[in-house]
């Protein structure tokens, strides 16, 4: 049955981020008060960073059942995390797990039992800082983003098959990038095919789409775009969507259209919802 290798330290999986840093998105996030989008995608990120290290954390440390990286694509194409494009993109998580830019310490608001909230200090390991400048180079990143997954799949021919995500807040500036989508999707492991999904970055404050299986009521070209772009979601990551409490009709497709902040957490966490076995 595909995807359903097993994740060890011998055979890790693959998490690679497409993150748009073009100068639109320094424009506030509908419904955050005036946070950019850039700054809401890197906490979401940092966030989901996190959860992969504790995921990995055993009594003797963290260790490395994935690969993550990511790219940023606005005024340049570059690797963050301490990789390097375009041929070391991705990263052990033990060495991510070691390595943040630094640590933070924010305010978490909890109940207080009575009805009320209580504010809580907590460190926010900070990996991915917000960019937002230059255009959209998508195909670029594409590209690269191919070149990262050739070289993991060629090194762990039996992996369970590298996860892309896409985010962006618009068109790409610098061509169609359907065919780099298609060779993407293209590679793979004896256990499937590579996985590319995408979120569309609200601009307007609308009702976000999970995971259509059609693209005729939709009528922006970028919606459409992506959603040509996208994978369709495995039964596993099926699973993880209906137990958020997403209808699935077949076909559907790793696709979130219109996302609000609270959308790219549920994104995230569903696209990358794949478990260590522990050895």
């Amino acid at each position: 049955m595909p995807y359903s290798a097993q994740i060890s330290r011998t055979n890790p999986a693959c998490l690679l981020f497409l993150i748009d840093q073009s100068g639109s998105m320094a424009d506030p996030f509908v419904g955050t008060g005036g946070t950019s989008k850039a700054a809401t995608v890197a906490d979401a990120v940092n966030r989901l960073l996190q959860n992969v290290v504790l995921r990995s954390a055993k009594a003797d440390g963290v260790r490395d059942y994935f690969r993550v990286g990511v790219i940023g694509y606005g005024t340049t194409v570059k690797a963050g995390l301490g990789g390097t494009a375009p041929f070391n993109v991705l990263v052990p998580i033990s060495k991510v797990g070691d390595q943040p830019l630094r640590v933070e310490t924010r305010t978490k608001l909890i109940p207080d039992g009575a009805g009320g909230v209580l504010e809580q200090k907590i460190k926010f390991p900070v990996w991915f800082d917000p960019e937002a400048g230059g255009k959209t180079p998508m195909c670029e990143a594409m590209a690269a983003a191919g070149l990262a997954v050739k070289g993991f799949v060629d090194e762990f021919p039996n992996a369970y098959p590298p996860i892309v995500l896409n985010l962006t807040d618009g068109l790409p500036s610098d061509g169609n990038p359907q065919d780099h989508a298609k060779a993407l999707r293209k590679l793979g492991t004896s256990d499937g095919a590579a996985l590319l999904f995408n979120l569309l970055i609200s601009a307007t404050p609308v009702v976000p789409e999970f995971f259509p299986s059609g693209e005729d009521h939709l009528t922006d070209k970028c919606c459409k775009l992506l959603f040509r772009m996208s994978s369709v979601l495995p039964p596993q990551l099926s699973e993880a969507a209906r137990a958020e409490g997403h209808s699935l009709k077949p076909g559907a497709r790793g696709v979130v259209l219109n996302a609000d902040p609270t959308a790219i957490v549920r994104f995230l966490d569903i696209g990358t919802r794949v478990t260590p076995s522990g050895k």
